[in-house]
């Protein structure tokens, strides 16, 4: 008979958890827990307390700080599957959940389910062929070494792999493993589950290898299943039941989506609402009950897009308001500010603001410290911002009642100015060139964390000579890409020939556009 030892990745929320954990073990199954190390004491102690006496359930043997796209991911899977392993020794098969997971079958049918053939359940594709990575990078993840995140290095991150390329600095795949790609989310055997952690132990050359692998989690397990399992005990799919959105979001459900979830070819699903309390209580006393008659119809997919692109009064079925509409709108006008200088840039936006009543934000998709509104919640985080950009836009508009707006953008994320620039609404942009001598290219490298108050003076004589030729490049590269409506603002030029390029850029006369380019402190950083 099945026995079930769910893995849970948690990070937030004890009460939750607590509740999730009571809810998985009240049918005889084990719960092994790593609670996120970035996650306060407090919160985890009143997870231990309240598990204290359990039998079946367990903790991580060392609390991670864990990162998207890290491979602390990885590190704290393992680390949770070796205390199940130990403590749960009557356990077949090990299923890896999130804290926002819950089942959405009875556990007599999740039981019945995975005896009904000895078999592994785990997203396994070709990394190379299968079509899995829809953007974004795709071979870089393997062939460069990542030590830095990219959510909270961009730029370097980028400058990394950039820098490994014209190094030559490519790495080869371990010889015998045919890398494979699919969903973190799995349930495996136990046989199975040993032999992964055993081959860790040997092969620290895949260990190595895996560790400096962009976003491990989708492709770490994924390949050494492959490595060690015969392809007739594999099941190529996972039994955790998620969406994502056009903005590659995990899709959220709320309480109105109870029959939607039982309808699914699925055990679990992810992501479920923090605040669809009423959803996760209906579950949870579903789960417990002997129920097994399950119409599987399998329409998820399909009927969610249907109704995300009709939308329904009063239910919350259909996304949030920001993963509608794609576009910022006909009529609206967003006039960009490009500049590596990013005191200039805002201080240009604030000084059009105050002559011409244009309303301006500064770098509100590249720094945190940029104060907005309350927009929802979309405001609240940059990568919020950054992912659903445009509707940050519209929101804006819509709150400030205006169609015309400005933003700053850095001259490195030219896909964020494409993005814009391709956009329904016109838009105008205004490149500011600035001259860079070298105590300014040292502010600009302490800024991106590529120096600080203690790298040497030779250190800085060789990264300097290269942040000149990047940000040089960059400005290539906008040009080199023809955006129509594409003003530039230059230091080099006379104050007449900027009041003109600020006159066109801005739709104003040239008085006012004369008063902005006179500034003493226009190009000042």
């Amino acid at each position: 008979m099945a026995t079930i030892a769910y893995i849970l990745l948690c990070h937030k929320d004890p009460d939750a958890v607590i509740a999730q954990v009571q809810g998985l073990i009240s049918a005889g199954d084990c719960v092994a827990i790593h609670f996120d190390g970035n996650a306060s004491a407090e919160d985890f102690g009143r997870v231990r307390e309240a598990m204290a006496g359990e039998v079946n359930v367990t903790f991580a043997g060392r609390r991670l700080k864990c990162g998207w796209g890290d491979w602390s991911l990885v590190s704290a899977t393992m680390e949770t599957l070796e205390a199940a392993l130990e403590s749960f020794p009557h356990a077949t098969h090990f299923y890896l959940l999130s804290g926002d997971c819950a089942p959405i079958k009875t556990a007599r049918y999740i039981h019945a389910f995975l005896e009904r053939e000895d078999a592994d359940y785990i997203e396994s594709v070709d990394f190379h062929t299968g079509g899995w990575i829809k953007t974004g990078i795709k071979e870089e993840r393997l062939i460069y070494r990542h030590y830095l995140n990219e959510r909270r290095h961009k730029w370097l991150f980028y400058q990394m792999i950039d820098w490994q390329r014209r190094l030559g600095l490519v790495r080869k795949v371990p010889v015998d493993l045919q890398v494979m790609i699919g969903s973190q989310w799995w349930c495996l055997r136990r046989t199975t589950v040993e032999a992964v952690l055993a081959m860790v132990q040997k092969r620290r050359d895949v260990v190595r290898f895996f560790s400096t692998t962009w976003i491990p989690d989708e492709v770490f397990f994924q390949t050494l299943v492959r490595h060690l399992v015969p392809e007739g005990e594999i099941k190529s799919r996972p039994l955790t039941f998620l969406m994502f959105t056009d903005y590659g979001l995990p899709v959220t459900f709320y309480n109105d989506q109870f029959d939607l979830l039982l309808g699914q070819d699925y055990l679990f699903a992810r992501k479920i609402s923090p605040e669809a309390s009423d959803l996760k209580r209906r579950l949870a006393a579903l789960y417990t009950t002997e129920r097994t008659d399950f119409a599987i119809s399998a329409e998820g997919r399909s009927l969610f897009d249907f109704l995300t692109g009709r939308g329904r009064i009063g239910h919350r079925f259909a996304p949030r308001f920001w993963e509608n509409e794609a576009s910022l709108g006909r009529g609206r006008e967003l006039l960009i500010v490009v500049s590596k200088k990013w005191d200039v840039a805002t201080r240009l936006v604030e000084d059009i603001g105050a002559r011409t009543g244009i309303r301006g934000f500064g770098y509100l998709f590249h720094s945190d410290e940029i104060s907005l509104p309350d927009l929802g919640g979309i405001q609240s985080s940059l990568f919020k911002r950054a992912r659903h950009r445009r509707a940050t836009l519209r929101m804006l508009y819509d709150y400030y009642k205006t169609d015309r707006m400005m933003i700053c953008l850095d001259p490195g994320d030219l896909d964020l100015i494409r993005d814009f620039c391709s956009d329904r609404a016109a838009t105008a942009l205004l490149v500011v060139d600035c001259d860079f001598d070298e105590a300014g290219l040292t502010r600009e490298a302490k800024r991106r964390g590529m120096a600080s108050e203690l790298t040497t003076a030779q250190t800085l004589a060789e990264v300097l000579p290269a942040l000149r030729d990047s940000i040089a490049m960059e400005h290539d590269r906008i040009r080199d890409e023809g955006f129509a409506n594409q003003h530039r603002l230059r230091q080099s030029a006379s104050v007449e020939q900027n009041a003109k390029v600020l006159a066109r850029f801005l739709a104003v006369s040239e008085g006012v556009a004369h008063e902005l380019a006179e500034k003493d402190d226009l190009f000042s950083d």
